[in-house]
């Protein structure tokens, strides 16, 4: 009588790393040319002060520095002001989704962005492995404004970019955070929407994308769905109707305004992780996309 020798159940753990680099070497299969094609552009990033110390969106932009990208990242901080303004006794107040600015909100504003925000993301970066330095936009005249309207007090917007001082220190391989400041022709400092900075930034650099991260999905319709993509025409019309409003009507803006030079703009939500890779890199994008047609 003959005997059958049962089969070796197979390494578990051996299969398990099979399938893992399986897994990997598809994905950077699919990076690839996504990647040969971001590097040695500029891809601009704006973020919350939040956003960018609790999710992934700094190891994202470490990421793209290491692979030959070059990040810039302008950052916000509006409730930690808003907390700030609380805590001083003072109330604020927005117009169309901007802050109104008087002369104690400018310097606290400059207080908490400058010298708190900026400087946390630097050292953060600095944690992650980055060489990363901070710039406020008062600084080498980098942005240049005028007052935006009386009824936002000392609000600007912008008029003109240098990007003399940003140019060569990403040339020497830091990753430069911006602050939302600027100056205006007599050197007055005024409070500048940080998502009209990051437009402006990313047109005047020709950039190659420009990323915005919120605490929302991206851009919504009126039964608050997720619109993946958006032409200039359909997104203008969502701001004349209202569809959108608050914090989405700067972001949407600046994004018109950079499409003059950069192919395409995004507004991603911030809370998934690693959301600022998964849109460059991969085919399935995240968030919503706004094109020229």
């Amino acid at each position: 009588m003959s005997t059958r020798t049962a089969p070796t159940p197979p390494d578990v753990a051996e299969l398990a790393r099979s399938i893992d680099a399986e897994a990997a070497t598809q994905a950077l299969l699919e990076a690839l040319p996504y990647i040969a094609r971001f590097v040695g552009k500029f891809v601009v990033v704006k973020i919350g002060g939040s956003i960018g110390q609790d999710g992934t969106a700094l190891e994202d932009v470490v990421t793209l520095h290491r692979l030959g990208v070059t990040p810039v990242v302008v950052h916000g901080g509006g409730p930690l002001i808003s907390e700030w303004q609380g805590r001083l006794g003072l109330e604020p107040k927005f117009v169309e989704g901007r802050r109104y600015t008087d002369e104690v909100t400018l310097d606290l504003a400059r207080m908490v962005l400058i010298g708190k925000v900026n400087s946390d993301l630097v050292a953060h970066l600095t944690t992650l492995g980055a060489t990363a330095v901070g710039l406020s936009g008062i600084d080498g005249r980098l942005i240049r404004a005028r007052l935006r309207d009386p009824a936002l007090g000392l609000v600007g917007e912008v008029v003109d970019v240098d990007l003399s001082a940003l140019r060569a220190l990403t040339a020497a391989g830091y990753v430069v955070v911006v602050a939302p400041a600027a100056v205006d022709a007599t050197g007055q400092p005024l409070n500048v929407n940080a998502d009209s900075i990051a437009g402006d930034l990313a047109r005047a650099l020709g950039a190659e994308k420009l990323v915005f991260f919120t605490d929302v999905a991206g851009v919504l319709d009126s039964s608050s769905s997720l619109i993946s993509t958006l032409t200039v025409e359909r997104a203008r019309e969502l701001i004349a109707t209202g569809e959108v409003s608050g914090g989405m009507i700067p972001k949407l803006e600046a994004c018109i305004r950079a499409l003059d030079t950069v192919p395409r703009t995004h507004v991603l939500d911030g809370r998934v992780p690693h959301g600022l890779l998964r849109e460059l890199f991969t085919k399935a994008g995240v968030g919503t996309m706004i094109t020229r047609e």
